[in-house]
């Protein structure tokens, strides 16, 4: 199958990539840049010059397909309701090319967008309200394909996509302990977070391009919810720090904004139950504990 990627260079993209191209997939990735470019072809992707705000690119690299993944995401976090338009634009450009085709259609979201106290499961409805609620409109843009002759499907990823080189939520939680002195939680540290190896969750990617029905929501996730506390005392631990617990006016300040502070805190655990069951996805790579303890998080140079 040629697989048109979006997000190919990002930090989940190159393992998304490998996979398909190891799987046997031909994979032609969006590139904004010379740099994005050299990154693509290095993985053995053919990459096509473009961006998310350039429609016709899209449109032309979804027509000359057999399927679409589509993991790229940015913008102004200041202005979501813009980031909001541009990624329902870029998925109406991906996916009118397959309309009547049955080809796959596959979308990228968080699980930050699943209501918070309880163990969420793929047929629960997004939280409207929530923290993550921006991603909501790319999901039902997807997810309005199905109806449409496409093979439209949305995989949730966990917060926490973890491996070497990773950039995200945990690191910055590394950064801040560093600066701070302290390995902070929020309260009591029991809120739970997702969440999954970047080489499982490519896994499911791919699985999801050559196989999810239409119409359906995965979610990409090895561990239901680790708890704040554990992660915050394991980098205390490996980064020879206290670990301490911060109220919630004490994290607004702590941690790189009031809303991250809140991230934080977020209880969201959810099952990743059916997605294993209708596609036969078993992760198998280190959880995020093991990964803190025997990983590069703590060992990379800091920026």
């Amino acid at each position: 199958m040629h697989v048109f990627v979006t997000g190919g260079s990002g930090q989940t993209g190159p393992a998304v990539v490998a996979e398909l191209i190891r799987a046997g997939h031909t994979v032609t990735g969006l590139a904004r840049s010379d740099a994005a470019a050299d990154r693509l072809e290095s993985l053995g992707a053919t990459p096509h010059r473009g961006s998310l705000g350039d429609l016709d690119s899209l449109r032309s690299g979804a027509e000359a397909a057999d399927g679409v993944l589509h993991m790229a995401y940015g913008g102004d976090f200041s202005d979501l309701d813009d980031m909001m338009r541009r990624d329902r634009a870029a998925i109406d450009a991906l996916g009118k090319p397959l309309e009547h085709t049955g080809k796959p259609l596959v979308v990228t979201s968080g699980t930050l967008v699943m209501p918070a106290g309880r163990e969420a499961t793929e047929r629960d409805e997004p939280d409207t309200a929530g923290l993550a609620a921006f991603r909501i409109a790319g999901e039902r843009a997807c997810l309005d394909f199905a109806g449409r002759g496409v093979r439209a499907s949305v995989v949730r990823l966990a917060p926490t996509v973890h491996g070497p080189e990773d950039h995200g939520f945990i690191p910055m939680l590394i950064a801040t302990a560093r600066k701070t002195g302290v390995s902070a939680y929020v309260g009591d540290g029991a809120n739970r977070w997702p969440a999954v190896h970047r080489l499982d969750a490519a896994v499911l990617f791919r699985l999801a391009v050559e196989q999810a029905p239409a119409g359906s929501v995965l979610h990409g996730v090895a561990e239901s919810g680790v708890p704040l506390k554990s992660i915050a005392e394991t980098i205390g631990r490996r980064l020879g720090l206290p670990t301490v617990s911060l109220t919630a006016d004490q994290a607004a300040a702590h941690y790189v904004s009031p809303f991250m502070a809140t991230v934080y805190a977020f209880d969201g655990p959810v099952s990743s139950s059916h997605t294993r069951e209708l596609l036969g996805w078993t992760p198998t790579h280190p959880t995020l504990l093991d990964d803190l303890e025997h990983g590069d998080y703590l060992t990379a140079p800091t920026s």
